[in-house]
């Protein structure tokens, strides 16, 4: 089995279900929103395009995933800077917004795609907490500025849907399409 990321994270959500990849490839493609791209239709592309990029063997079980953080139809991508960082923290404060993780599992050229959509309501922060928060640095390499197990927990009042598909990987949907290709986690050692 061949995890097609290069998110720590992503590694770590398999381990917790005893899943430990055989490889771990990571996709260079570009990941721009294309014009009017609904938010649903982008994290699909993208997953699909890692798959596309990464290829596999006949025999070769190929995960991949993409995460992104929408607040109406805007895409809330990795914040290039602190400011914009603030931007999308500014835009989430004091309401709801989605995160959207699909996964793909590509396995004898065939491809199969499962979208999992999660609401977060992020309560309203002030400027003095936003300025704390930027500091921290959690920001940094995340989809929506943020990081919902990190320092941006403390905004975070309520979810509804997959937690684990926020941090980047819906494990229940996750190890279903997993088994359904005879890859089943193994014993977790405390």
């Amino acid at each position: 089995m061949i995890l097609g990321s290069a998110s720590p994270r992503r590694l770590q959500l398999l381990a917790q279900i005893g899943i430990v990849p055989d490889d771990l490839r990571s996709a260079d493609i570009d990941e721009s929103p294309l014009k009017a791209e609904a938010p649903r239709d982008y994290v699909l592309r993208i997953a699909l395009a890692k798959a596309t990029a990464l290829g596999a063997e006949r025999d070769d079980v190929l995960l991949c995933a993409d995460t992104t953080v929408a607040v109406g139809r805007r895409i809330l991508g990795k914040p290039e800077s602190r400011d914009e960082a603030a931007d999308f923290m500014r835009l989430m404060s004091g309401r709801r917004h989605r995160v959207l993780t699909a996964v793909v599992l590509h396995q004898n050229s065939k491809s199969r795609t499962r979208l999992v959509e999660t609401l977060v309501r992020m309560r309203p922060i002030s400027a003095p907490e936003l300025e704390r928060y930027l500091d921290i640095g959690d920001w940094q390499g995340k989809a929506g500025a943020y990081a919902i197990q990190g320092a941006a927990a403390a905004f975070i009042p309520w979810i509804q849907g997959s937690f684990s598909s926020v941090v980047g990987l819906p494990l229940a949907e996750t190890a279903a399409m997993l088994a359904s290709a005879g890859i089943h986690g193994k014993k977790v050692e405390a």
